[in-house]
C-alpha cells in the first residue's frame, strides 16, 4: 500500500494563506463576524506560540552555552550579531528613504486639518540600559521581556560552565528541559495553517476596501522599499558572507515569510524560524541565541516604513526634508530600533521618534495609523528575514573559524 505524501508545512502555510485572503474578500461585508468568530481561534493560536517562546528562549541559549564550553565564542557571537543588526537597519532606513522620495510625485494629497496622534513616551537610552537587566527571576518570563530573558539564560549559562563537572546534573536537566519544550513546539507548528487563516481572513475582511483607497501608493511604496531590501541585502549578504546561494535561503524560510505575513509578529515567529534555520544548516546554539535577539532589537522592515512614511508625512505637510534632516532620520531610526525593543507597538514609538527628530508634527502618524496593520505584516516579514539571515551568516563564520583553528592544531601536532 503506497504511503500518502503529506504536503509541506510551506505548501500548507501558502494555501490557508490564499483561502484566508479569499474568505476575506468574501466576508467584506461582514467583517464584524470574522472579527468576532475566526480572529479568536488565530488569537489562541498566537497565544500557544507566545507560550512557548518564554522556555524556548531560556532554555536554548542555556543549552547552546553549555554546548559552546566558552565564554569568549559567546562574546564572538554576539559583537558579530549587533554589528550586522546595525548595518542592515542603516541600510533598511536609507532604501526607505530613497524609495519615499522616488514616490513623492505620486503620494496622495491628504487633508491635515483636524489630526490628532498621542505619542507614547520614548524610553531615554539610560532607563533602556537599565530595562536590559531584570531585577526579579519570574517577571521577566511572565512579561515575556526578551532582552531580559536573554540575560538570565546568558548569566546561568555562564554559571553553569564556570563551575564545570559539579553542575553536570543541571546541565543534563537544561537540556532534557530544551528537548521537552521543543517538542511542544514541533506540536503546536502543525497547527500553523490554521493559524493562519484565522489571523489574516479578519484583516482582509476589514481593511479590504481601504488598502484600495488613498493609502494604496504609500503602501506600494513601503512593500517595494521591503522587496528591494530583502532581495538586495540579505541576498548580497547570504551569498558574501553566509556562503549560500540566496534562492535557496529564501525557499528555506517560505513557512516563516508566510508566517509573518499573517501574524505580524516578530516574537510569534520566532518558533517557526528557528525549524527554518536549523534545516537550512544553521548551528542550533547560534540559531537559539541570534534568533531571539533579533526578534528583540532588528527592525530593518520597522526601520524602511519610518523613512517612507516620514517622507509621506512631510508631503502632506507641504516640507521637504533637506539632506541633514535625512541623515539624522537614518541616525535616529537606527539607534531607536535597539531602544524600543520589547515595547508593544514598537513601530508607531519609532515613527515618533523619528518624526520628533526632523521637526515633523507627530500628528502625521494619524494618517497611516489606520492600515498600519498592513504595513506590519510586511515589516514583520523583512524583521524575520533578516534574524535568520544573520543566524546563517554567523554560523558559516563560525564554522570556518572552528575549521581554522582544528586545521592549526593539526599542523602543530604533526610537526
Amino acid at each position: 500500500m503506497k504511503e500518502k505524501r503529506k504536503l509541506s508545512l510551506a505548501l500548507q502555510i501558502f494555501i490557508a494563506l490564499v483561502l484566508a485572503i479569499i474568505a476575506g474578500l468574501l466576508l467584506g461585508n461582514h467583517a464584524e463576524f470574522a472579527e468576532s468568530y475566526i480572529k479568536p481561534f488565530g488569537t489562541i493560536f498566537l497565544n500557544l506560540l507566545k507560550f512557548i517562546v518564554v522556555p524556548i528562549v531560556l532554555f536554548s541559549i542555556m543549552s547552546g552555552i553549555i554546548s559552546m564550553q566558552d565564554i569568549r565564542k559567546v562574546g564572538s557571537i554576539g559583537l558579530k550579531t549587533v554589528i550586522y543588526y546595525l548595518c542592515t537597519t542603516a541600510f533598511a532606513i536609507t532604501i526607505g528613504l530613497i524609495g519615499g522620495n522616488l514616490f513623492k510625485g505620486l503620494f496622495p494629497v491628504v487633508a491635515t486639518t483636524n489630526l490628532t496622534y498621542e505619542a507614547a513616551e520614548a524610553t531615554s537610552f539610560m532607563d533602556t540600559l537599565v530595562n536590559i537587566f531584570p531585577s526579579n527571576f519570574i517577571q521577566p518570563m511572565s512579561e515575556a521581556n526578551m532582552l531580559q530573558v536573554i540575560v538570565m539564560a546568558l548569566l546561568i549559562g555562564f554559571a553553569i560552565i564556570l563551575i564545570g563537572d559539579e553542575a553536570s546534573m543541571v546541565i543534563r536537566g537544561v537540556n532534557s528541559l530544551n528537548a521537552v519544550f521543543m517538542k511542544c513546539m514541533e506540536m503546536i507548528l502543525k497547527l500553523s495553517p490554521i493559524g493562519v487563516f484565522c489571523l489574516l481572513c479578519p484583516v482582509v475582511a476589514t481593511n479590504g476596501a481601504a488598502i484600495i483607497g488613498s493609502l494604496a501608493m504609500v503602501l506600494l511604496a513601503a512593500y517595494i522599499c521591503y522587496i528591494v531590501h530583502a532581495v538586495v541585502v540579505y541576498s548580497t549578504a547570504v551569498r558574501t558572507m553566509g556562503g549560500m546561494n540566496p534562492a535557496a535561503f529564501f525557499k528555506g524560510m517560505l513557512p516563516a515569510i508566510m508566517f509573518a505575513f499573517s501574524s505580524a509578529s516578530s516574537v510569534g515567529t520566532l518558533p517557526i524560524n528557528l525549524e527554518c534555520t536549523e534545516k537550512m544548516g544553521a548551528s542550533r546554539e547560534i540559531a537559539s541565541f541570534v534568533l531571539p535577539l533579533g526578534a528583540t532589537i532588528n527592525m530593518d522592515g520597522t526601520a524602511i516604513y519610518q523613512g517612507v512614511c516620514a517622507i509621506f508625512i512631510a508631503a502632506c505637510y507641504g516640507i521637504n526634508l533637506t539632506f541633514p534632516q535625512m541623515l539624522t532620520i537614518v541616525l535616529t531610526a537606527t539607534l531607536a530600533s535597539i531602544g524600543t525593543a520589547g515595547v508593544p507597538g514598537a513601530g508607531m514609538v519609532m515613527l515618533a521618534m523619528v518624526l520628533t527628530s526632523v521637526g515633523l508634527p507627530v500628528d502625521g502618524i494619524a494618517l497611516v495609523a489606520g492600515v498600519d496593520r498592513i504595513f506590519d505584516m510586511g515589516r514583520t516579514v523583512v524583521n524575520i528575514t533578516g534574524d535568520a539571515s544573520c543566524t546563517m551568516i554567523v554560523s558559516n563564520l563560525e564554522r570556518k573559524k572552528d575549521l581554522k583553528r582544528a586545521q592549526k592544531q593539526n599542523a602543530l601536532r604533526n610537526k
